[in-house]
């Protein structure tokens, strides 16, 4: 008895799962699936989603990790860097993370933050 409840349960979310779902993203959105959603296109799909996260969080960890180093900087000399290359001439960071391809880390030197912009 309690073999087939739980089996009707199972079935009733696989197919209350299966349906459409009618709360589809806009088409400009963020989260909107990059291709058709077609099983045929899911490897390729999973990847590139993959493949931009891994992007954004790179470029999250690198602007934060600057971001720290240059509030260090500022804590313990008294005045933000004028320029990164500074950073790593007082060893608050070993080298200046390279931004993704297509962008450039832009620094202002009056507020002491670093930003990751296309060019």
């Amino acid at each position: 008895m309690k073999i087939s409840l739980l089996f009707s349960a199972a079935l009733g979310l696989v197919l209350v799962g299966c349906g459409d779902s009618s709360n589809k993203p806009a088409p400009g959105a963020t989260n909107a699936p990059a291709s058709s959603g077609s099983p045929l296109t899911a490897p390729v799909d999973y990847l590139k989603s993959a493949t931009d996260a891994r992007h954004d969080m790179v470029k999250t960890v690198d602007v934060t990790s600057v971001n720290k180093a240059i509030e260090m900087f500022n804590v313990q000399e008294g005045h933000f860097p004028k320029e990164l290359n500074e950073l790593v001439t007082k060893k608050y960071i070993p080298l200046i993370p390279t931004p993704p391809f297509g962008s450039k880390l832009e620094y202002d030197a009056t507020a002491g933050t670093v930003k990751v912009v296309k060019q």
